[in-house]
């Protein structure tokens, strides 16, 4: 998933790459089995030892079943409600969470576009559609995307994501620059006819957390850093052609939110609603249509607004393409060892090892 974007890196989807500081409850502290990183996500002095679990592995299996349905899936004449719930409830069917509400960005629109409720906008068979899912469990993200597409004058923007996406797998363990994956998805995608967009990148994952502090660019870079063991972090390469800027700005549409801060804003309902939010979606982020199940949308929408104007809430602009051409778009989770890399999000016949 990705940020927001001024042309400087954005990391793809729901959070910015500044990261927002999020207000954690301190009881909340959830015990995880076995992988090594340390989560640093909670107030004060707590620091929390975590050894590589099962439900990063759990949670990428489920992701890369979904996104092979979503794959394989005629789309035309959906619409973007509809595949979004379809895919949330796929998650939700294989013992998962939702990380994040389901992506379903048309064209020029990279990322962060999720439906509103009973959203009208139907599937064309020349769209191309990045469809941004992701799945948790305990917290533990696996955050995937797959570009579904009918036309076949694109089908060579789809194959350079994808063969950028591969090329970056290929090379990942313990200690890989990030710079040099960046270097590696741009080479990729430029010897193929198209190009990156600059300020997309991927990220690195914590629990409860889809953007952690650390970018995978999308092209070379100057500095960065290497690779942790047992660190799980998100690839994303995104494609345009070669009339696009290879940027994205903001648009005018926000229709992802997140949890900014726990102070209460002394309106009752809008409190209730941010209690109901931290205690359904953590700091993950979360849409209009979530909470529209307990509360009628046009309340729900005021209480939103009240929140964000309180600044307990942010909200995530969808990112567009400058020249608004076509952009493509695949993604997978993985975690660096010693001697290759762990893709929790592939499928059963990518990448043998």
């Amino acid at each position: 998933m990705v940020g927001s974007a001024k042309f400087e890196f954005a990391t793809s989807a729901s959070q910015t790459q500044n990261h927002t500081k999020l207000d954690h409850d301190p009881s909340e502290i959830r015990k995880c089995p076995n992988l090594s990183f340390t989560d640093n996500n909670f107030k004060g002095n707590q620091r929390i030892n975590f050894v590589l679990n099962e439900d990063y592995l759990k949670a990428g299996k489920i992701a890369a079943e979904v996104r092979e349905m979503v794959r394989g899936k005629d789309w035309i004449g959906k619409t973007v409600y509809e595949i979004c719930e379809e895919v949330e409830n796929e998650i939700k069917k294989r013992g998962a969470k939702c990380a994040f509400p389901v992506n379903a960005s048309i064209n020029e629109i990279a990322a962060h576009y999720t439906a509103e409720p009973n959203d009208p906008i139907t599937i064309k068979d020349t769209d191309l559609v990045k469809i941004d899912l992701g799945a948790q469990i305990n917290g533990y993200i696996a955050d995937t995307a797959v570009t579904v597409c009918y036309d076949a004058q694109f089908d060579g923007l789809v194959q350079a994501a994808e063969d950028a996406l591969g090329n970056a797998m290929s090379m990942i363990k313990t200690g890989v620059k990030a710079s040099d994956i960046g270097r590696t998805i741009e080479t990729t995608i430029k010897q193929m006819g198209f190009k990156p967009i600059a300020n997309l990148s991927g990220h690195s994952l914590e629990q409860y957390t889809i953007h952690a502090g650390k970018s995978i660019p999308n092209i070379w870079s100057i500095g960065g850093f290497s690779l942790s063991e047992n660190t799980a972090y998100a690839c994303e390469p995104f494609v345009t052609t070669e009339q696009g800027g290879g940027f994205v700005r903001n648009g005018k549409i926000k229709n992802i939110f997140a949890i900014n801060s726990r102070k209460k804003t002394k309106n009752d309902e809008a409190d209730k609603l941010l209690n109901f939010i931290w205690e359904n979606f953590n700091m993950l982020p979360f849409a209009l249509r979530w909470i529209t199940k307990e509360w009628e949308e046009k309340e729900a929408k005021e209480l939103l607004d009240i929140l964000i104007k309180k600044k307990a809430v942010q909200a995530y602009p969808v990112l567009i393409e400058i020249n608004e051409q076509r952009v493509a778009q695949a993604e997978h989770t993985f975690i660096p060892g010693e001697s290759g890399v762990t893709v929790t999000t592939k499928a059963l016949s990518q990448y043998n090892e």
